[in-house]
């Protein structure tokens, strides 16, 4: 009762808030397309007005959820991979919700670092910048310089952590916000307990499996509260990028990271989507394209680990037009069975060949195998033949993505959160692209390495492989499953009367059948 209490009192504000950025609306109209309705945004309606606001349905909702604080602004980005619940439109809207906050104090800065490291700063760093370059809604970033090295430092080197930090040795230092773990605990459980409400109230929303996907938020809210696992996350992509000049992640400065706080080589470049600025720099726009999109086939297909939020602000190119990234808080992993779905779909519609899309689908999972295919075929050729009948500059595979995943009620489709968070990426690859160079699709770059991948990874050599390892397998558990088998035709066996069924060397007959059997299985795997 109290927590009902509690979380009714602080709807009504949320309430407020969004009827006086005229957002109630996009949310009632979102509801409706899904096939349901809310007794509590109608009494919200009549009890705060029916404010239109200005801009787009989409651009209001983000204003509201930017006021309503951090919580919201991660609810917001985690919207924007919504397309099959919001709409195209409205989701792209949020996509631009940045989390820019007011920063906290430089001296609650120094007290969190010195709590978390057990040192002054001074001793921790040469300088420390108290005016923070970005202000975010869980942290906030400062600029700071690293003493001269010392046993720690030699110490840190050797297990890979301070090496390679440059000749200046110039760090950014990365905050959590005081008193964030609370803030997120009471709006995650208002979020839960509305979730619930919805399930047990609106059967035609039980699709968008409601409980679920806030679970998934509170979890990743949780991952990025704790910057080790931030550093974690940035040490993987680092090494799957080791040996690979064109892409290039910082370093994590170990000794100087804690659960609150998180040490980085510092990145020095253009943003990825000044290109004015990289033009006058004298990079070759067309290569720096090519590079992002050979990256993001790389981070999606050969390792299944991606950066969730690669935004323009979080994306540079330096001097040596090597292309650079920050902030690991949001990363998607794809297992390989999601990445041979991805390949064959994205293929599939490069070479507008629908009944295979449709077969990939339900071979897939992502539709049931009682749909019919015919019928998603027609679907899926109606969602994308007027998309490819315009300029191939001007095709938004990553929206065409979002449309087909609005077959979600008609088709029974289940889309897993990481292929919507994968597609809120390429929507963002696919603006910066345009703004570089509207004339190039950036999808074309790395079809190339798709089709080979796909060759590898689903061609006959790739077969055969597969082929060659389950047999190796087999013959490893087949002395163990002799062994067995024998062991139970000697528990099982009983003298019999001698009989034209009878094996030899006294093993009853259907001993011998089951081992062969359990052999035609193995070899048929």
């Amino acid at each position: 009762m109290i927590r009902s209490l509690r979380n009714l009192s602080r709807l009504l504000r949320v309430a407020h808030t969004l009827a006086r950025h005229g957002a109630l609306q996009p949310l009632a109209n979102a509801l409706e397309a899904a096939g349901a309705r809310s007794t509590f945004l109608e009494l919200a309606k009549l009890l705060f007005g029916r404010g239109m606001g200005s801009g787009r349905p989409g651009e209001r909702l983000a204003a509201a959820l930017a006021e309503l604080g951090p919580a919201s602004i991660k609810l917001g980005q985690m919207l924007s991979t919504r397309t099959d619940l919001l709409g195209a439109q409205t989701a792209a809207d949020l996509s631009t919700l940045q989390d820019r906050l007011p920063p906290f104090s430089s001296s609650i800065a120094r007290t969190t670092i010195e709590a978390e490291l057990g040192r002054p700063i001074s001793e921790i760093f040469a300088s420390f910048d108290d005016r923070p370059v970005s202000a975010a809604s869980i942290a906030q970033v400062h600029f700071a310089t690293l003493p001269a090295r010392g046993p720690a430092d030699d110490e840190a080197v050797a297990g890979g952590g301070t090496e390679g930090l440059g000749t200046t040795r110039e760090v950014a230092v990365k905050i959590l916000r005081p008193g964030i773990e609370r803030a997120f605990r009471r709006d995650v459980d208002l979020l839960r307990w509305l979730a619930e409400i919805v399930e047990r109230t609106q059967p035609r929303l039980r699709r968008f499996r409601p409980v679920e996907a806030i679970e998934s938020f509170a979890r990743q809210v949780e991952f990025e509260m704790d910057l080790r696992l931030e550093a974690a996350a940035a040490d993987e992509l680092a090494q799957n990028f080791a040996n690979d000049p064109t892409y290039r992640v910082p370093k994590v400065d170990w000794q100087r990271s804690a659960r609150r706080v998180l040490t980085q080589e510092r990145l020095t470049g253009i943003r990825m989507d000044d290109r004015a600025a990289l033009i006058a720099a004298g990079h070759d726009i067309d290569q720096v394209l090519t590079r992002a999109a050979a990256i993001f086939f790389k981070q999606a297909f050969r390792d299944g680990f991606f950066h969730g939020d690669q935004h323009p602000g979080n994306m540079v190119v330096d001097a040596q037009g090597r292309i650079g990234a920050v902030d690991f808080g949001i990363m998607g992993r794809l297992d390989k069975p999601t990445r041979i779905y991805l390949a064959d779909m994205l293929l599939g519609l490069l070479e507008r060949d629908y009944r295979r899309l449709a077969e990939v689908h339900i071979a897939a999972g992502i539709v049931p195998e009682t749909e019919s295919r015919d019928m998603l075929a027609q679907a899926l050729r109606a969602i994308a033949e007027p998309v490819f009948g315009r300029p191939l500059n001007e095709i938004s595979f990553a929206r065409l993505l979002g449309q087909l995943f609005q077959l979600a009620e008609t088709f029974d489709m289940q889309v897993p959160p990481h292929l919507l968070l994968l597609q809120k990426n390429m929507l963002m690859a696919e603006g910066v692209s345009r703004q570089l160079n509207p004339d190039l699709n950036i999808w074309t770059l790395a079809q190339p390495l798709i089709e080979d991948w796909t060759r590898e990874n689903r061609g006959p050599e790739a077969r055969l492989a597969e082929a060659v390892q389950g047999g190796v397998t087999f013959l490893r558990r087949l002395p163990r499953l002799l062994g067995r088998l024998e062991a139970a035709a000697d528990r099982l066996a009983e003298p019999d009367p001698p009989s034209p069924f009878a094996a030899p060397l006294g093993t009853p007959w259907w001993a011998w059948a089951v081992l062969a059997l359990a052999v035609a299985i193995a070899l048929l795997r």
